[in-house]
């Protein structure tokens, strides 16, 4: 289903967004960004002002710079909240003055660590803009993956000191052993750092054809999960799913011997997500019935919420019934757009 999208709109809709912020009220997501994207990849470009218009009101403006982020105190910058332009600024230097690739690749090494920052939207940004330049390179799309990684630059987080559990075999079952958290605190650091132990799942796997097709496992299985299981937290257990599809969407830009790391920290990921959001009981899902995948796009278009449209962009990704039914949940589940 996906498309080139061939009209400007995405190109238009990018340029009019680099002017704000990755984020508003100095925590929330900027989804702008990954939302057109989404609607531009399935044939929806001219939908993309619509829904950016509806959208517009949460946007807050483009950060002051700090200081230039430098070859010798990168590091010490990473992970720093204050430092959104100026790691925006380097991406956006370093993507003019080499190929995209090559910028990503020396980059994903560094930052993968910490892709469970800003409730790992800033890996999902990053999945949306290689989509894009892997369909066609120009300006627009090479400044939105500068804003993507310099994103994750700002809010990289690691995690550690998480015990190793017994997994299952497949993605799905070890996904229903993970142990839900039983702390209370609210915010998406808070609880992550709650997360003690999670189940292994792929541990093994460092053949790059191996992580890749486990990795699609994983996206399917975390997105059929939602269906029976989004009602837990029907926005943060989206990102089960989103964030390992960000990652198996960048693997083809990617040194292959960087594939099998990115599995890894993409399970750590949405077993994370599935701890600390996961319902007391799933429930039975309601199957799609005759709508076409074109179908469920429209109603999560009129929907409108940009978690429920990201959701969405996955299940066509996955393709199927369950995965149809999932994105018809979060319509379901969560508030519109408005």
């Amino acid at each position: 289903m996906d498309t080139i999208d061939a009209s400007g709109r995405l190109e238009e809709a990018l340029e009019r967004l680099h002017g704000s912020g990755p984020e508003r009220l100095g925590r929330l997501t900027n989804h702008a960004p990954m939302v057109v994207e989404a609607l531009a990849a399935h044939g929806q470009a001219g939908s993309v002002h619509r829904w950016l218009d509806r959208y517009a009101p949460r946007l807050e403006d483009f950060p002051a710079p700090v200081a230039p982020v430098t070859d010798a105190d990168w590091a010490e910058a990473l992970g720093d909240p204050r430092r959104a332009a100026d790691w925006i600024d380097h991406f956006a230097h370093a993507v003019r003055e080499r190929p995209w690739r090559s910028v990503l690749a020396e980059w994903w090494p560094r930052l993968l660590p910490g892709l469970y920052g800003g409730s790992t939207h800033p890996v999902i940004r990053v999945g949306h803009a290689v989509r894009a330049l892997s369909a066609g390179e120009n300006e627009p799309r090479r400044t939105e993956l500068a804003h993507g990684l310099g994103y994750w630059a700002t809010r990289h987080h690691p995690v550690a000191e998480i015990a190793q559990l017994p997994g299952a075999t497949t993605a799905a079952d070890t996904l229903d052993a993970v142990p839900p958290i039983t702390a209370e605190e609210p915010g998406f650091p808070a609880r992550l750092a709650a997360v003690r132990g999670l189940p292994v799942w792929a541990g093994e796997v460092t053949d790059p054809d191996e992580a890749r097709d486990r990795l699609a496992e994983l996206v399917r299985a975390a997105t059929h999960r939602y269906a029976t299981h989004g009602h837990g937290e029907e926005t943060m257990l989206v990102h089960a799913a989103t964030a390992p599809n960000a990652v198996l969407r960048c693997l083809d830009a990617l040194p292959r011997h960087l594939w099998a790391p990115s599995l890894h920290a993409a399970w750590t990921a949405s077993a994370a997500v599935t701890a600390m959001y996961a319902p007391a009981e799933p429930v039975d899902y309601a199957p799609p019935g005759r709508l076409t995948a074109e179908e469920v796009l429209e109603r999560a278009l009129a929907h409108g919420d940009e978690h429920v449209v990201k959701l969405t962009d996955t299940a066509l990704d996955v393709g199927g019934e369950r995965a149809l039914a999932a994105a018809l949940r979060a319509v379901e589940l969560s508030v519109p757009l408005f």
